[in-house]
């Protein structure tokens, strides 16, 4: 049985497994320890009974007036623990929070425009494309990302998730 539990500390030294995705961002402690830190509601992992991390999502409140939101930094599950729901039930989890605590607008996440599995896979749990940011992603071979957006209730009228008709560069994002 899968148990979900807040992230803690002692995580950053066993979540290896899920890390070493090629398509898992990984960051310095510093960064997850803010996160702990600021946003422990939207810090989430799953384990497997005999201890192991299966995946885990971390996220943020961000923005200010109607583009106040929650924000997908990670998402990522291990290999050998994918197609059982999981991504599902942190998503979920995630909304929730965003909705519930923070009475946001949407959530939002930066996914790798050639990243056609997760863009699939976030297709199927409502969100959309709401705009293309050109070289998002840096490093040896730049990349654009996807901004893709849910609306959530108080967004009545869904404006929040109307896609833009142009892309942008990431210095033309409202926050960073």
């Amino acid at each position: 049985m899968t148990s979900y539990r807040r992230f803690r500390a002692d995580d950053l030294f066993k979540f290896n497994n899920v890390n070493l995705d090629p398509l898992t961002e990984t960051y310095n402690f510093s960064f997850y320890f803010q996160y702990m830190a600021q946003w422990p509601d939207y810090f989430k992992v799953a384990e497997s009974p005999s201890g192991t991390t299966m995946g885990y999502i971390m996220g943020k409140a961000e923005g200010t007036g109607k583009l106040w939101h929650g924000h997908v930094t990670a998402l990522t599950v291990a290999p050998e623990y994918r197609r059982l729901g999981l991504a599902d039930k942190f998503m979920n989890f995630l909304e929730e929070v965003s909705e519930k605590i923070y009475n946001a607008y949407f959530v939002d996440l930066f996914v790798r425009s050639s990243n056609a599995i997760a863009i699939n896979m976030y297709h199927k749990f409502g969100y959309t494309v709401y705009r293309r940011v050109i070289d998002y992603y840096s490093g040896p071979e730049s990349e654009d990302a996807f901004d893709m957006r849910k609306a959530l209730p108080r967004d009545v009228n869904k404006e929040s998730v109307v896609p833009l008709t142009r892309p942008v560069h990431p210095d033309e994002l409202e926050w960073n």
